[in-house]
């Protein structure tokens, strides 16, 4: 009887399909039939064959080493495998063979970095704008030497008799107003008690003070005291040319 012929029976015997034959060896049932045909194509080789052979004999309970005996001397037993042949490429592999650095090539390379840096420095030597010969000047006659600059005079200071400087020294609130002698509006300040303001004019000025008897009064370093009463408020004109006042009682 053939390998599949042997098989065939002892799967028949133990009352197995092809089906449970391949659920409990995992093979497919296509490989099975063909085996049990003693159609080994599906098996994908002789090792392979060997194995489906094995699994089939103990899922249907005989022995399997007659059977694969018989498998080596029908389809020719194994040849030996040398473990140098497990390891070795089919196809060889082309190593590519390491070059030792070519000094000669980069010993003209260097050289010619070294001569085409010392020809640009040279030529940029000769370009450059800093050695362009140098422009005569016009040599000038002995007898004509240069004028002496004028110096600018420098404007003349304004004199304090031309200005009118008022400061107010507040020992109670009080507004104070600025106007012109024709009466134009120049400026209003509020000064608080225990503070002092200045003022500078260049003309004529009305100034008119709503707390006279609660400030002291200054003019052009002039000291004016008290020009008024408490709350009673007072009208006064001062000028670059006025004759002050007489001082009024603090």
């Amino acid at each position: 009887m053939s390998i599949g012929d042997v098989l065939a029976q002892a799967r028949s015997e133990a009352g197995l399909t092809i089906t449970q034959v391949s659920q409990r060896t995992c093979i497919r049932e296509t490989i099975i039939r063909g085996i049990e045909r003693d159609d080994f194509s599906a098996c994908g080789g002789d090792f392979y064959a060997r194995g489906h052979i094995r699994s089939i004999a103990r899922a249907v309970g005989i022995d399997a080493e007659e059977l694969v005996h018989e498998y080596d001397a029908t389809h020719g037993s194994p040849q030996a495998i040398r473990a140098a042949d497990v390891f070795e490429p089919a196809t060889p592999i082309k190593l590519k063979e390491r070059r030792s650095p070519n000094w000669s090539i980069a010993m003209i390379i260097v050289l010619a970095l070294v001569l085409g840096y010392g020809a640009y420095r040279a030529v940029a030597a000769v370009t450059s704008p800093h050695h362009s010969a140098p422009v005569a000047q016009p040599s000038q006659h002995p007898s004509t030497a240069p004028a002496t600059p004028t110096p600018t005079p420098s404007p003349v200071a304004t004199h304090a008799s031309h200005t009118v400087v008022i400061r107010l020294t507040a020992i109670e609130d009080c507004w104070v107003e600025f106007t012109t002698p024709a009466g134009v509006y120049l400026s209003q300040d509020y000064v608080v008690g225990g503070s002092s303001m200045t003022w500078t004019f260049h003309r004529n000025v009305t100034m008119q003070i709503g707390n006279p008897g609660g400030i002291l009064l200054t003019v052009n370093g002039k000291n004016l005291g008290r020009p008024g009463s408490v709350g009673q408020p007072v009208t006064l004109s001062f000028g670059p040319h006025k004759k002050l006042p007489a001082q009024a009682s603090g």
